[in-house]
């Protein structure tokens, strides 16, 4: 495959992810797209390519931007853009390292990612038991956001689950994740009780069409779609319509932000950050550490609403 064919191949693909798993609006999209491209037309002329590009080549990039005369914010932007696509495409095996995660960027201030609070989980997960428009969906949704939660999987990880992985009443689930990399997930009891609950309905279902003639799935939540599973933007659309019923509002709600969230309360319930990394599927320890950032937020914001001397200004 040829660089300028791999890398449209690259950027797609982590296009894609940002806008289905991340909830990145059109726009952000759209920036990072105009961004990556600004960056692959430069590694062309320069004679490289996106595989072959090392921390000095981007470093060498980063200079021509800014002699271009490009503001803080938009340099600053881009270093971001080049980061998250060598993140991922080290995450889907692509590259062994990546190249720009040692740059400093021109200070502009790291975001934070959304999380929800437990007040707010909880909502979602009684309301996803009693959302559908018949019982078997309820069983499906309940089950669904309870797996998502206690185990922090990608949204494509949960919808693709094998229905072998959850037999037997398991403690711990099997997960192959990006790069085809196996990890075990502990199941917490009300986890387990969801998926007894929808493996019972699921294999009545399936029970009733073999008798009609059709084949069964091999998947955890099948469908009739070409995927023969649960796609990830139905999966999107069932997690905004459930958080309208829970009363919270659909625009803090994702499936990513839940994985936030089952990251952000196990460390403030005091987990280390290694076994947060195993747990989320991380290769890299520094993308979990931006959890470390988001305590630090809450914990700040802690101080100012409760402490005395923060209430009287002093």
């Amino acid at each position: 495959m040829t660089g300028p064919a791999r890398a449209d191949l690259w950027i797609s693909g982590f296009l894609e992810a940002q806008s289905a798993e991340l909830d990145a609006a059109r726009n952000t999209c759209l920036a990072y797209g105009r961004d990556l491209q600004d960056f692959t037309a430069w590694l062309e002329r320069d004679g490289a390519t996106l595989a072959s590009a090392d921390r000095d080549t981007v470093e060498r990039y980063l200079i021509h931007c800014d002699a271009q005369g490009l503001s803080q914010a938009t340099r600053a932007r881009r270093l971001s853009s080049i980061r998250q696509l060598y993140r991922f495409a080290f995450e889907e095996g692509w590259r062994g390292e990546n190249p720009a995660i040692q740059i400093r960027g021109p200070g502009r201030r790291k975001s934070l990612p959304k999380t929800l609070s437990v007040a707010e989980v909880s909502a979602l997960l009684e309301a996803a038991g009693e959302f559908g428009r018949s019982e078997t969906d309820q069983l499906r949704n309940h089950c669904l956001l309870q797996l998502l939660y206690a185990t922090g999987m990608r949204v494509t990880e949960l919808v693709s689950l094998p229905v072998m992985a959850a037999r037997g009443d398991p403690r711990m689930l099997l997960v192959r994740g990006k790069g085809d990399k196996e990890r075990l997930v502990p199941l917490s009891a009300t986890a387990r009780a969801a998926l007894a609950e929808w493996l019972s309905r699921r294999d009545e279902l399936e029970e009733a069409a073999r008798l009609k003639g059709q084949p069964p799935s091999r998947f955890l939540f099948p469908s009739t779609g070409k995927a023969g599973h649960l796609t990830r933007h139905r999966f999107y659309g069932l997690v905004k319509e459930i958080a309208v019923a829970a009363g919270v509002s659909p625009q803090k709600v994702t499936p990513h932000t839940l994985r936030h969230a089952f990251a952000t309360h196990l460390l403030e319930g005091g987990a280390d950050l290694r076994s947060i990394q195993t747990l989320l599927g991380h290769a890299d320890i520094s993308t979990t550490e931006i959890y470390t950032h988001v305590l630090e937020e809450r914990l700040r914001e802690l101080v100012l609403e409760h402490h005395p001397l923060a209430k009287h200004g002093r």
